[in-house]
C-alpha cells in the first residue's frame, strides 16, 4: 500500500503538470511558464462530448512526458473573453505555447496515437529534449528579425526537408518570403499546404500576414486617403482603403481604429468587410499583443450593443 506522503507527492506532481487556468492566471501559467517549458492549452467545456475523450487522453500523454511539457485546461464557459482573444470558434481546441508564442495547435478530437504524437512533438521543443531542429528554428527566427530574410528562408526550408510538417518552420518560411517581398513564392507554399498544418496557430497567423501583405502591395497613398476620409467621414471605401494603407505603413493600431469606426458606422458594408478585415489583422498579430485584446473588446462591445 502506498503511504499518504507518497500519494500526496504524486498528486502535487500531477497538479504541477496539469492546471486549471483562468483569465486571471493565463499570463503566469501559460505565457510566462512557456518561457521555460512548452505548455499545451486545452479549451473545453463540461457539455462538450469530444472534450470528455480528448482531455483525459491529453492529460495521460502529458503525464507520460514527465515534465517535458505541461498542460493548462481552460473552461470556455467560464473564460469567454480569453477564448475570444485566442480565436476559439469551436471546441475542443488545443494550442501549444513555447517561449511566449503559440507554436502549434488543432481543433476537434484526435485518435490516441495522434495525441501522443502531438504531445511528443511539443515536448521536443523544450529544453529537456534534443533541440537540433528547435535551435535551427530559433536561429532562423533571429535571422528574420535582423532582416536577413533570404538566409532565414534557406534555414526554414532545410528544416522542412527534415520535418515536412513542422508548423513553425512552415510559417517561418512564409514570413521570410513576405519579408523578402516574394509574395508569389509565399502564395505557392500556401497552395501546397499540408492538411496537418492548416489548423496550426502559427500557420494561420502567417496566412493572415500574407493576405495583409498582398493588400499592402496595392494600398493607396495614405495622405490622399486620409484627406478623403476627413472630407467625407461617411465614405466607407476610403476609410477601408485608409486602414489598409495604415497597416502597410506599420500602423496596426491606426488601421484597427479606422476599421472599428467603419464597423460602428455600417457593420454590413461590403458584406461585413470591416469585421472580416479586423479578424485578419487580429490573426496576423501575436495573440499576446495588447492591440488584439483591446481591439477584440471594442469590437465585441459594438456587436452586442
Amino acid at each position: 500500500m502506498l503511504g499518504n506522503e507518497m500519494i500526496g507527492g504524486m498528486t502535487a506532481a500531477t497538479d504541477d503538470l496539469i492546471k486549471d487556468v483562468t483569465e486571471a492566471n493565463f499570463m503566469a501559467d501559460v505565457i510566462e511558464r512557456s518561457q521555460t517549458v512548452p505548455v499545451i492549452v486545452d479549451f473545453w467545456a463540461p457539455w462538450c462530448g469530444p472534450c470528455k475523450t480528448l482531455g483525459p487522453a491529453l492529460e495521460a500523454a502529458v503525464t507520460k512526458a514527465k515534465g517535458a511539457v505541461v498542460m493548462a485546461k481552460i473552461n470556455v464557459d467560464e473564460n469567454q473573453m480569453l477564448a475570444g482573444q485566442m480565436r476559439v470558434q469551436s471546441i475542443p481546441t488545443v494550442y501549444a505555447f513555447y517561449q511566449g508564442q503559440p507554436v502549434d495547435g488543432f481543433q476537434g478530437a484526435l485518435p490516441g496515437s495522434e495525441i501522443e504524437k502531438f504531445v511528443t512533438k511539443i515536448a521536443e521543443m523544450g529544453p529537456g529534449a534534443d533541440n537540433g531542429l528547435a535551435d535551427a528554428i530559433a536561429a532562423a527566427e533571429e535571422m528574420l528579425a535582423e532582416g536577413a530574410a533570404e538566409d532565414a528562408a534557406e534555414t526554414f526550408a532545410a528544416i522542412l526537408d527534415e520535418e515536412p510538417e513542422n508548423a513553425e518552420a512552415f510559417s517561418g518560411l512564409i514570413r521570410a518570403h513576405i519579408a523578402a517581398g516574394q509574395l508569389e513564392q509565399a502564395q505557392a507554399l500556401v497552395e501546397n499546404l499540408a492538411p496537418a498544418l492548416a489548423t496550426a496557430a502559427s500557420v494561420e497567423a502567417a496566412l493572415a500576414q500574407l493576405e495583409l501583405a498582398k493588400q499592402s502591395a496595392n494600398a493607396g497613398p495614405q495622405a490622399e486617403l486620409q484627406a478623403k476620409v476627413d472630407a467625407d467621414p461617411a465614405d466607407a471605401q476610403a476609410r477601408f482603403d485608409l486602414a489598409q494603407a495604415l497597416f502597410a505603413a506599420g500602423d496596426a493600431e491606426g488601421a484597427i481604429n479606422q476599421l472599428l469606426e467603419l464597423f460602428r458606422r455600417d457593420r454590413e458594408w461590403n458584406d461585413g468587410a470591416a469585421k472580416a478585415q479586423l479578424q485578419t489583422i487580429f490573426e496576423a498579430l501575436k495573440p499576446t499583443d495588447p492591440l488584439v485584446a483591446k481591439g477584440r473588446r471594442k469590437l465585441a462591445s459594438m456587436i452586442f450593443v
